[in-house]
């Protein structure tokens, strides 16, 4: 029992190259870390001997990587993209929603590109609920919350 509680079992997954590989290439961390000189054995930070620091971005998608490899039926997001250009933001949230898609995912973001897509949205205020829907549903509503900003934040693209 002991041995049991001292063990990770995810060490033991860590074996999986493929696994780990997979889960880079749908996080777009993959060119990230095939680029460094040691590929996937490279150290990730400078404070040891010749390690790298990388981007914020970058971190990012290693971060998503490292999400999408524990392969958990539940991931909280908080503004998973937040670094990445629009075009990696994409190319992550269609690849998220393929691999997500018999799992929950609760993604917290203020960008409209990232929610709208969303089977539900919840609309917070001060810490409290103010609308949930669907895009479609929540843009009907004249006066919400959801349609003010979404179209405030429209107005940027104009």
């Amino acid at each position: 029992l002991l041995g049991h509680l001292v063990t990770n079992p995810a060490i033991d997954k860590l074996k999986d190259k493929k696994g780990v590989i997979m889960a880079a290439k749908l996080a777009g961390a993959h060119k990230v870390i095939d680029s460094l000189k040691n590929k996937y054995d490279h150290i990730l930070s400078k404070w040891f001997g010749g390690g790298t620091d990388l981007s914020y971005g970058q971190w990012q998608r290693v971060a998503l990587a490292r999400a999408f490899f524990r392969g958990a039926n539940i991931l909280i997001l908080d503004e998973p993209t937040s670094a990445i250009d629009a075009k990696g933001e994409y190319e992550i949230f269609n690849k998220l929603t393929k691999y997500q898609k018999e799992k929950t995912t609760i993604i917290i973001s203020h960008r409209f590109s990232t929610v709208r897509k969303a089977d539900k949205i919840y609309v917070m205020k001060k810490g409290k609920i103010v609308e949930q829907g669907k895009h479609e549903e929540l843009m009907k509503n004249s006066s919400g919350l959801y349609k003010k900003m979404f179209e405030l934040q429209a107005e940027g693209y104009k």
